[in-house]
């Protein structure tokens, strides 16, 4: 056997550790584990340092460069229900923003291209109270989120549109829907783009002002038959003039009958009922005597009564008549054109002009008789059926004369 290095060998030939080579041998393995209990120690420290400044450059990292802003500010009160709500974002986009009433109805609303900003597309409701959720992304993706609180203005003057026709009802195929406000608006394009019409089939419908207080809505054609109309009147919070608000919110929806048009000839005496333009029955009639001619034009029926008194000086007439009991009356014009029952005419149906400008059918005094040709026409007509007067030698009705918008081209009615 070799000795090895380092040892020494007995007289028997066995090798022994020197004590100096055993003292470092156990120095060597203490070392060791001071080395390995101390490094590790050394070394978590190490990490924890570094993991402390990690954590922390961690949190940095998490945090979106973002910021979103919402006016009016949280809690705000009588805020403006139009054009105070506004929602931006800097160092980011606009990836989210929703407004919400306190029934959970949510403000319609688009962000802009660019993603800086969002606005309201519609106004919102006076005297509500309105909670903001927005959220932002910076460059790296990160999100930013604000959420806010506000209430809208009470006001103390308001508005509304008193309309026709009434909801739920059946109509004529010449039935414009007419709002008419009970104050003067000044400001029509924000007014007009709070009411929504839907139709069923679709078909274009444009609204038309005729002064300051009145809009009317139609199709460039008659209604088509069986069409149905929803009308959402978002008026509530709309401000229709300084200081003045609207404060309806309702949704009107009425159905188009069938389709009834009569055409009445002053110079032949006559009226024609078509329904879808074939004749059902033709009618023998007066019209307005020479200085009381009757309008021409597309006239609508807007109400019908069955009896009702007629008076000369309610017309500008002075007391040239004063009839009581005119039965199975229908209005054509606000200024007092009818087409009625006349039991006091003679001979002058499908013969002579005798009016004062109304279209008269031969009728019985009280209305009783179901098969005069007043009753069969009263009874066989629809508010919104279309009544039409040619050959008469006055001039055409105004389109603001009653429900009377037909009378005016498609191209003027849209400008």
């Amino acid at each position: 056997m070799r000795p090895i290095p380092g040892a020494s060998v007995d007289a028997r030939g066995r090798g022994t550790v020197r004590p100096r080579g055993l003292l470092a041998l156990i120095l060597g393995v203490l070392l060791l584990a001071v080395t390995a209990c101390g490094g590790g120690g050394s070394d978590s420290g190490s990490e924890n340092a570094k993991g402390g400044k990690g954590d922390s450059a961690a949190a940095e990292t998490k945090q979106s460069e973002a910021v979103v802003t919402i006016a009016p500010q949280d809690g705000a009160k009588s805020v403006d229900t139009s054009g105070a709500l506004k929602v931006s974002a800097t160092k980011g986009k606009l990836s989210q923003v929703e407004v919400k009433d306190a029934e959970g109805r949510a403000i319609a609303g688009e962000i802009a291209a660019d993603g800086a900003s969002w606005t309201p597309s519609i106004h919102l409701a006076s005297g509500t109270a309105y909670t903001v959720h927005a959220v932002a992304k910076d460059s790296r993706g990160r999100t930013a989120t604000e959420d806010s609180g506000f209430t809208t203005l009470t006001p103390k003057n308001t508005f509304i549109g008193i309309f026709t026709p009434e909801d739920g009802s059946t109509v004529g195929v010449g039935m414009p829907f007419s709002l008419r406000f009970t104050r003067g608006i000044t400001d029509p394009e924000a007014v007009e783009k709070a009411v929504t019409i839907k139709t069923e089939p679709a078909v274009e419908v444009a609204g038309h002002w005729f002064g300051n207080d009145r809009l009317d809505f139609r199709p460039e054609k008659y209604w088509k038959e069986g069409t149905k109309v929803t009308v959402d009147l978002d008026l509530d919070g709309v401000e229709g003039r300084d200081g003045v608000y609207g404060k309806q919110d309702k949704t009107v929806s009425f159905t188009v009958g069938r389709n009834q048009v009569s055409i009445v000839d002053a110079k032949k005496h006559t009226m024609k009922v078509t329904r879808d333009g074939k004749t059902i029955k033709t009618i023998k009639v007066t019209t307005g005597k020479p200085g009381y001619d009757t309008w021409n034009g597309q006239m609508v029926i807007s109400e019908k009564l069955a009896v009702t008194r007629m008076n000369g000086e309610t017309v500008g007439y002075g007391g040239e008549y004063d009839i009581k009991d005119v039965p199975h009356a229908a209005r054509l014009t606000d200024s007092g054109t009818f087409i009625h029952g006349n039991y006091w005419g003679g001979d002058a149906f499908g013969n002579y002009n005798a009016s004062h400008g109304c279209v008269g059918l031969r009728d019985v005094k009280g209305g009783y008789d179901s098969g005069v040709p007043a009753a069969w026409f009263f009874n066989h007509s629809l508010l919104g059926d279309v009544v039409v007067v040619k050959n008469s030698d006055d001039a055409t009705v105004a389109p603001d004369n009653g429900l009377n918008g037909w009378n005016m081209s498609w191209e003027k009615w849209k400008a």
